[in-house]
């Protein structure tokens, strides 16, 4: 387990991430968290937002009951504000928030209201800094990670395909597709930290077909490379079946079958990562408690697939699988964006 100690060269990391925000001296800025919050980062965002001269004040919620029947993770939609509207009004108040919530607030209810009111959020994913210390703000990330998202934006059809077996086809004609580079600058706007990835909300009824996680593709839910396949059979959305006789299989049955939501089968969202300073076997590195796997999400070439909660197709659940692919083939529209895991050289 890492020591949890305040180092100098975390808060230079927190000042380089809240200046490309566009934070200046004298400017408010809240700091959410909760009680569950992994207090090192709430500090070192506190000093760096200082040391840039802003004029930070903390918001810290109790972190709430799970209401649901099994363990909550990796869901992006914290519960933690829970609809208490002062806290929305100060946050938009303040105009920038620095989100340390344990889930984060990508997905959360109260996020729609916080944006419309002008402000802008940045997301620190929960993970150790000695782990977001290899992720600083990159311009060259940032001009990928735009291209791509222009690009999926455009598309009409995506493809996966692996030798493994996956074959998996999405209508992308009106699906809302997300860049995230890693910081915010623009009023309304959220993006989360460690960054480079996009992803796209498909329309209800648009993902059909196959997709097989082979050994050493990720479940991020239960923070596990998988050991044996796992095979999904999706119509207009929704898995219909989860094939597979080894241990992850049976883990993933059993955890969506606890929700007893026919939502938490649903496609949540699709997309690739574009950052090629994550690595794969970070996993393996870091203690459980340490990181929230988000160099995962964005390990370029990966495609990212999500079963539970879509707005866009009015589908809302806390059941959640976060599922990074390894050794894809991603086409849109005919044309080859990813092979066999790695992306392609058509975003700059």
């Amino acid at each position: 387990m890492l020591a949890d100690r305040i180092e100098g060269k975390w808060i230079d990391l927190f000042c380089d991430l809240f200046a490309r925000c566009g934070i200046a001296a004298g400017q408010p800025a809240a700091i959410l968290s909760e009680t569950a919050s992994r207090p090192l980062n709430v500090h070192l965002a506190e000093l760096a937002l200082l040391r840039l001269g802003a004029r930070p004040f903390h918001l810290v919620l109790p972190s709430p009951a799970n209401p649901h029947p099994v363990p909550v993770r990796s869901t992006g939609a914290s519960e933690a504000i829970g609809g208490l509207a002062p806290v929305v009004e100060a946050c938009i108040a303040a105009g920038f928030v620095a989100d340390l919530t344990v889930e984060g607030l990508m997905h959360a209810k109260e996020t729609p209201a916080i944006l419309a009111g002008g402000a802008r959020i940045q997301v620190i994913s929960n993970e150790h800094p000695e782990a977001l210390e290899r992720f600083r703000p990159d311009d060259a990330l940032a001009a990928r990670t735009r291209a791509a998202a222009k690009r999926l934006r455009a598309a009409r059809t995506m493809r996966v395909t692996s030798p493994a077996g996956t074959d998996l086809t999405i209508d992308m004609a009106g699906a809302a597709t997300v860049g995230v580079w890693g910081w915010t600058d623009r009023p309304g706007t959220l993006a989360h930290w460690p960054g480079g990835l996009v992803v796209s909300f498909p329309k209800a009824g648009t993902v059909n077909g196959r997709l097989v996680l082979a050994p050493g593709d990720v479940n991020l839910t239960f923070k596990r490379y998988l050991d044996t396949a796992v095979a999904l059979t999706i119509a207009d959305d929704y898995v219909t079946a989860l094939d597979g006789t080894g241990l992850d299989a049976v883990l993933m049955r059993r955890y969506l079958e606890a929700w007893g939501d026919r939502d938490a089968y649903a496609v949540s969202h699709v997309g690739f990562g574009l950052n090629e300073r994550a690595r794969y076997e970070a996993l393996a590195i870091y203690d459980r408690r340490d990181t929230n796997g988000t160099e995962l999400r964005a390990l370029a070439g990966n495609f990212l697939f999500s079963t539970g909660a879509n707005e866009f197709a009015g589908r809302h659940t806390a059941g959640h699988f976060d599922l990074p692919v390894m050794n894809t083939t991603i086409a849109l529209d005919g044309e080859t964006v990813v092979r066999d895991g790695i992306v392609q050289d058509v975003f700059g």
